[in-house]
């Protein structure tokens, strides 16, 4: 085995270890919300989980294109899911390097794949606190009203996101760095496209909070409307309070908040418990799935073609 093989399985190894243990440890706080939750609801829960999943890959797939490096979707599907195992692990650069190294096997310079990867996140943001924008303030109300300041954000993240502005941020970056410049800067279409399916992952993210929450007493329309709009608050929140690991406490507090109108605050934070263990479940599925697609794939073209 090889220094760069050994390096990978080591990371794989240790992002795999946290990653269970994150689900593993919150098992006991979830224990009594699963209890009260239907199979059916909660593999249903999960399955929406997984869709939002692909979509976060499909964002971020559509980014590495319109810079200049398409992949195949299983391909981009294991550098994709395999490195994001990486935030379970502490320090916050893991996923990055991981996608970086990864990417590099398949002809995707470094500086590309960094510059996909930081660009995600604010296509996230963004998107975000447009869904929590147009589905809380109406049926939530006062519950959530102490985020109201985080609208501030949409107006900068707006004007931050457009393709001038992003590709100038990038040069810049790349040339504080020392690195070459990127060959292809990012369109307009590009940023459309992977919009649309980050908007595609906060429906999927919705449909998940919805059915635990149908599960634990709440239905109707206003309860799924906020559900898209809870999980969305709760991550953006969680994501600009960066000084939390990965959102914790923060993103259950703004759950909580944003689900107060239909379900009783012990009903709302076993939602809210359940939702975070069912996401790190999703992650560990997505990156076990993709892993073995790829090595069948890479399998298949090894294999010699017999000529009759």
């Amino acid at each position: 085995m090889n220094r760069r093989k050994l390096v990978r399985t080591l990371f794989l190894l240790v992002a795999l270890g946290f990653g269970i243990w994150a689900v593993a440890g919150q098992w006991s706080a979830v224990a009594d919300g699963f209890a009260r939750l239907h199979w059916a609801a909660l593999t249903g829960s999960l399955a929406a989980v997984l869709g939002a999943l692909l979509a976060g890959m499909l964002m971020w797939r559509a980014l590495l294109a319109d810079l200049g490096s398409p992949l195949a979707f299983t391909d981009a599907a294991k550098i994709f899911f395999v490195g994001q195992l990486g935030k379970y692990i502490p320090g916050s650069v893991w996923p990055m390097l991981a996608q970086m190294e990864m990417g590099r096997d398949h002809g995707v310079p470094r500086s590309r794949s960094a510059a996909a990867f930081f660009l995600t996140y604010p296509v996230y943001l963004g998107t975000g606190l447009l869904v929590s924008a147009v589905t809380l303030p109406v049926l939530a109300g006062q519950s959530v009203a102490r985020y109201a300041w985080l609208l501030l954000l949409v107006p900068v993240l707006a004007a931050a996101l457009h393709p001038a502005v992003v590709n100038r941020v990038i040069a810049f970056g790349l040339r504080k760095l020392r690195r070459e410049p990127l060959e292809r800067p990012l369109s307009r279409r590009g940023l459309l496209v992977a919009s649309g399916w980050a908007l595609a992952g906060w429906a999927a993210y919705g449909a998940h909070l919805a059915l635990i929450v149908r599960g634990l007493g709440a239905e109707g329309t206003p309860a799924l409307v906020l559900s898209v709009g809870a999980f969305a608050l709760a991550w953006c929140l969680g994501f600009v309070f960066i000084v939390a690991p990965a959102g914790a406490g923060v993103r259950e507090a703004a759950m909580v908040a944003a689900l107060a109108p239909v379900l009783d605050r012990p009903a709302a934070i076993a939602a809210a418990l359940c939702s975070r263990l069912l996401v790190s479940l999703g992650d560990l599925v997505c990156a076990g799935a993709a892993g073995l697609a790829a090595r069948r794939s890479t399998r298949t073209r090894e294999e010699p073609v017999i000529r009759a």
